[in-house]
Parts: structure tokens; sequence; C-alpha cells
């Protein structure tokens, strides 16, 4: 049976012509957005004249099909052709990226990509009910960094450690930042803070 995302409907009332075109998209209530075409009239003696209201039903785009939508325009302006995994659960979307010159999308450590899941986020959140994340992720890059920035996190450790000294980190992304938290909480001779303004903020591992 296809499935229609839009229908316009005619009958003598709204809430029927609302009832038929639910009825005829498989949605409820909350799932559409409903436009008055033309609110009809009653007529004259006996109904003569009458006209039937007429209504158009649009079922909602998803937030998995809003932030599809958004990367193929973005990616085709970029003059990339890109293939979209997606995957929901929860308030979560996680949508992998393939295709040639995938470099172009990840960018100088992450930050294209970073950049580019920050957009995906304001789009898909800008009519959202509640706060959903998206996360974006191409040629596995984001596992490859965190192991990068776990090891950079034990090493530094280990430096502070022998050394007594803080160590001052490069500026990162919130998420490279909290990677390096998340991998020295449980170190009982360090600790680590976040300093600075964004987008130049970062960490600092100090002994304890």
């Amino acid at each position: 049976m296809e499935k229609f995302d839009k229908i316009e409907v005619s009958a003598k009332t709204e809430e029927s012509a609302i009832a038929e075109a639910l009825a005829s998209l498989g949605a409820t209530k909350d799932e559409v957005v409903i436009t008055l075409l033309d609110p009809g009239s009653k007529g004259g003696l006996f109904g003569f004249g009458s006209k039937p209201v007429k209504i158009s039903v649009t079922r909602k785009k998803s937030p998995a099909d809003v932030a599809k939508e958004f990367l193929k325009e973005v990616t085709l302006a970029m003059g990339l052709s890109v293939s979209l995994e997606v995957r929901t659960w929860d308030r979560q979307i996680n949508i992998n990226m393939s295709g040639d010159n995938m470099g172009l999308l990840i960018g100088k450590r992450g930050h294209t990509l970073d950049a580019l899941q920050y957009l995906v986020n304001l789009a898909v959140n800008q009519n959202a009910d509640a706060s959903i994340s998206v996360v974006l992720d191409t040629e596995n890059y984001r596992k490859r960094r965190r192991e990068t920035l776990e090891s950079l996190a034990y090493g530094i450790a280990r430096k502070v450690k022998s050394t007594k000294k803080s160590v001052t980190l490069e500026p990162m992304s919130r998420f490279e930042r909290h990677i390096i938290h998340t991998a020295l909480q449980n170190d009982r001779f360090v600790r680590t803070t976040s300093e600075g303004s964004e987008p130049y903020r970062y960490v600092v591992v100090n002994p304890k």
C-alpha cells in the first residue's frame, strides 16, 4: 500500500475532513500539520449553494528525515555524493556517511565533521518537542579519534605524575574534551579541568 505524506480533503465539516485525512494517511493528529484551504459555507435555504470545507494535511517529517535532507543538501553543495546510514534510538540519531573524498567532511582534526554535526543538530532541534542528539561519523573517524585521544590522555597523565606539573592540551571540541575527562576521571593521581572560552576551550591535566 502506497504511503502518502500529503493529502487534500473536502467534507461537510472541518472535523469530518480531518478524520478522513487522518484515516487516509494512517496518522494521528499529533503527527500532521493541518491547513484550512477553504472554510466552506452553509449555503442558503435547505443548504442550497453550500460549499464543502477543504483542508490540506501534511505528515510531519521525523527528526531523522530532517537530518537526512539537511545533510544531502549540504554535501551536494560541497560537490560530494554521500550515502547515509541512519540508526535511531531514544532521543539520539547516529548517522554514518560514506562515499568518495570523505576526508573533506572530516577536515583537520575533525573540525569540519564537528561543524557539520553542530549545524545538523540545530536543524533537527529547531522544531523538535524535546532535545535530540545527532552524532555524525564517517570512515569510523569517531572511534579512531577516541582511541587517539585516550592514548594521549594516559600519556599526559603519566607525565604529570612524574613531574608533578600541570600540562595544558591544545584547544578541543566539547566532544574531544569529554573523552579526555572520561579517560582520566578515575585516576587517583591527576584531575582534569576545562578552561578558556569556545571555540578555544582546552583541557588542563593537574596533579592531585
